[in-house]
């Protein structure tokens, strides 16, 4: 005879299965893989975030399918990391995501900002590298570095994700940043920092809790391994890198200032070169002039670019090539991304940083 109470047991367990968790969790819809990494870490055994770009593509000019436009209609929450990164995502937001809370991990309460470097040796992030001009041309102006650190841990946020008190730049005219080269005032690159991404995780378990108080004590000790994780990633990397501290390197797209200033590196130069023109010889003659008047031990490309690019930039001079991903796009997405990221980071660093033997 079955025992009476084995129904009730049986209903139980069907109930508190993870399908039956997921099926109650928010919706949640994420931009890039370090975001979703995040996410993902502080959800983990309540509900999935949906990754919206999952391969090479640039957060810039990225265009959504179908089934991520219906992603964005049935999202509770988006996180981005700024809408100066995730451009794609301008309208989108407005008209499909008008119902969902929009969280901009740039504008965490605790994250450091920094400016945009131009000017000098850095090469504005506006250049197009058509070689029309075939000159390069530079701004003759830097913006002074700024840092926007905020120690106000009262993460208090409006329906777009932004602080109380903190002015909502979506409510003036994009021309208004034109001196900024349509990025906004500050480099969106802001999780190549592990203590960034100390607050930016503090941030999404705040806004999951909120969302989802039924599960607010799972997302915050998630996110409490989370800060533990990140807090040993920031000593490894901190002793991965240290022997090649000062090195002096170039890179194709300036997006490292965070992790140069974490860990001592030392960017010398930019060169804006777009992935989908090949610069012609009087180019390529400028960039290897640019490398030795600077002193670069490196030449970083990303993915997107040429293989052969960095080999023909290079070739005739004693600087190493390397790639760098600040994405993560080749990396399996899911919570352990952003580490195999940072690691892979270092590892780049560290191998084309150090002398040749």
């Amino acid at each position: 005879m079955r025992p009476p109470y084995l129904p009730k047991l049986l209903a139980a367990l069907i109930l508190f299965t993870p399908a039956a968790a997921h099926a109650d969790a928010p919706k949640v819809v994420t931009s890039i893989k370090p975001v979703h990494s995040l996410v993902a870490g502080v959800m983990q055994g309540v509900g999935e975030p949906e990754l919206l770009i999952e391969g090479y593509e640039s957060p810039h000019t990225y265009s959504l399918r179908p089934s991520e436009a219906q992603a964005l209609q049935a999202a509770d929450v988006v996180f981005i990391i700024d809408e100066s990164l995730e451009i794609f995502l301008e309208k989108p937001l407005e008209t499909l995501a008008g119902d969902a809370r929009v969280v901009a991990l740039l504008e965490a309460p605790g994250v450091e900002r920094l400016a945009f470097r131009e000017g000098g040796a850095f090469e504005t992030h506006s250049h197009d590298d058509d070689d029309h001009d075939g000159h390069g041309h530079e701004e003759e102006h830097a913006h002074k570095e700024e840092h926007a650190h905020n120690d106000d841990h009262n993460h208090d946020y409006d329906k777009h994700g932004h602080k109380d008190g903190h002015a909502h730049e979506d409510e003036h005219d994009h021309d208004d940043h034109a001196g900024h080269d349509e990025h906004g005032e500050f480099d969106p690159h802001a999780w190549l920092d592990p203590r960034n991404a100390d607050a930016m995780v503090r941030a999404i378990a705040d806004v999951l809790a909120e969302l989802d108080p039924g599960q607010a004590a799972r997302y915050r000790a998630n996110a409490a391994d989370i800060l533990a994780r990140l807090e040993a990633l920031d000593a490894q990397l901190e002793a991965e890198l240290q022997p090649v501290k000062g090195r002096p390197f170039v890179a194709f797209h300036d997006a490292y200032q965070y992790m140069e200033r974490r860990y001592g590196l030392n960017a010398v130069g930019s060169i804006t070169v777009s992935p989908e023109v090949t610069p012609g010889a009087q180019r390529v003659s400028e960039i290897r002039a640019k490398l030795q008047d600077v002193g670069a031990a490196c030449v970083f490309s990303e993915p997107q670019f040429a293989s052969n690019l960095v080999g023909v930039v290079t070739e005739g001079t004693r600087v190493n090539g390397g790639v760098l991903d600040p994405l993560g796009s080749a990396v399996p997405a899911g919570p352990d991304q952003y580490f195999t990221l940072m690691g892979d980071m270092a590892d780049a660093f560290r191998t084309c940083l150090s002398p040749r033997s």
